[in-house]
């Protein structure tokens, strides 16, 4: 879940005199990284809160650049996680950090670079006015689009500065792009092979010199910047690439991954999915049990791993994402209109198969039965995970109703109660309710249906009941 940043008061210094008085010392930007990233570590504490899967793989990969103080690629199919893992790394700036008062590219006191700032302080001395800025604004991004322009990144000309009577050999008549005005803290430009190659060649001092060049001005303005770009692999992308001089001089490349393990899957599902109604929301929150998501997560993996999907685009992990909060939509949806608590139901997934059917892409093959596959699929993982859950679980008296002539019409506008009234008590109820981690699901019909509904599909896709599915609605039967 999104939050806002929580600021903590800033330290009272507002004079040059009363920083250079106080124990602050000045640090580069990288050097800042390198030491808050070893005191985590030395603290046993995440480097990078939030960031699902990774641990063992990417996440070392990043500290060892940091450490080394290197710029770096990160590397990626879509979905992978990329940007999110970019923006965490402002969490190990310094909480706050003193800058020059209204300087456009943030100068520290002790070492100011562009002449207003000089000229301020050799004025004013230690009186030259102190800001504090947060973290949360030292961080840069841009994504790269095919109309990014050098001015937008390093700077231009600001034609309002020369008609205020400035000459145009005045380096105050520059007005920065959004690389300097990020100075002393992280840049990030996203799918930089997107990124037009002669624009690309902006980007060559900054790595290798530190500094920028703005048009045909004399002014070397030496930036202290971490630089991370983002992009999908050169095989997968026709857009564009990185021109080798550029590569060359990120010191660090790292390549992410989809979640290898079924428990990494669920975990990106239950962080990021969106199922937290606003406080103050006079409807009650819905509930997705946990043998729907761990359902959703087995079917997002056999997806992207499915023949018929064009592998080298991948199946994002905004897939699986949506995909949970499509079933609680369901859910939702069927208690406005029943008036009970909104608990997901096996009946709620088929809405997952036409609302997710734009985040794959398939090979050409298999062009028109899109659908198809995806139905089959989520078939697929319903039976695992039915396995996987309730592998031994004794099922007869649920059974025995239907080979005794009953049948259970149900659907996405079937209340739970409903439900539950057609097929009655049966034994096993609470140890099918434990298995699935319900515990408190007797005394919810929601959740009781939920359990209930999820065996009758077993069942079926075990060949032990009948399924009709006639105008939206579904019959069990013997």
């Amino acid at each position: 879940m999104v939050t806002a940043v929580e600021l903590t008061d800033h330290p009272a210094t507002t004079t040059l005199g009363e920083l250079r008085a106080s124990d602050h010392r000045h640090r580069e930007v990288k050097d800042e990284i390198r030491e808050n990233l070893v005191a985590r570590l030395a603290a046993g504490e995440p480097s990078l809160p939030g960031i699902v899967g990774f641990d063992d793989t990417v996440v070392p990969e990043v500290e060892r650049a940091l450490l080394a103080g290197h710029d770096l690629v990160v590397l990626g199919e879509r979905g992978q996680g990329k940007t999110r893992l970019i923006r965490t790394l402002s969490g190990l700036l310094d909480e706050w950090t003193p800058v020059v008062a209204g300087c456009e590219i943030n100068d520290h006191p002790y070492a100011p670079s562009c002449r207003r700032c000089q000229a301020l302080i050799g004025e004013r001395g230690d009186e030259a006015p102190v800001a504090w800025l947060h973290r949360s604004s030292r961080y840069g991004e841009k994504l790269a689009t095919p109309d990014t322009s050098v001015g937008d990144l390093i700077g231009d000309i600001d034609p309002i500065k020369v008609a205020e009577g400035r000459t145009l050999g005045d380096p105050e008549t520059v007005h920065y792009g959004l690389l300097p005005r990020t100075n002393r803290g992280i840049f990030s430009v996203n799918e930089l092979p997107d990124l037009a190659e002669r624009i690309q060649v902006s980007l060559l001092n900054v790595l290798e010199e530190r500094d920028i060049q703005v048009r045909g001005y004399a002014l070397r303005l030496p930036l202290d910047v971490l630089l991370v770009a983002s992009a999908n692999p050169e095989d997968y992308t026709n857009r564009g690439r990185i021109i080798t001089p550029l590569k060359d001089r990120f010191g660090a490349e790292v390549r992410t991954h989809y979640p290898l393990e079924l428990a990494d899957e669920v975990d990106l599902i239950e962080q990021e999915a969106r199922l937290v109604w606003p406080v103050g929301s006079t409807h009650a929150a819905p509930v997705v049990p946990d043998h729907l998501v761990d359902l959703i997560a087995r079917y997002t993996r056999l997806v992207r791993e499915a023949p018929q999907v064009d592998q080298r685009s991948g199946v994002s992990a905004r897939f699986a994402i949506a995909a949970v909060e499509t079933v609680a939509a369901s859910a939702v949806r069927r208690a406005a209109v029943t008036g009970e608590r909104a608990v997901a139901r096996v009946c709620d997934l088929p809405a997952v198969v036409p609302a997710s059917r734009g985040k794959v892409e398939f090979d050409d093959a298999d062009e028109g039965r899109e659908l198809e596959v995806l139905r089959h699929l989520l078939r697929r993982a319903t039976a695992e995970t039915f396995r996987a859950r309730l592998a031994g679980v004794d099922l007869t008296a649920l059974q025995a109703k239907f080979d005794e002539g009953a049948t259970v019409e149900t659907g996405d506008d079937v209340a739970a109660a409903e439900l539950l009234r057609q097929i009655g008590p049966y034994a096993g109820l609470a140890v099918l309710l434990e298995r699935l981690g319900i515990a408190e699901g007797a005394e919810d019909p929601g959740l009781a249906a939920a359990a209930t509904e999820f065996a009758l599909e077993g069942l079926h896709l075990s060949r032990r009941l009948a399924k009709d599915e006639i105008d939206g609605r579904v019959v069990y039967g013997s």
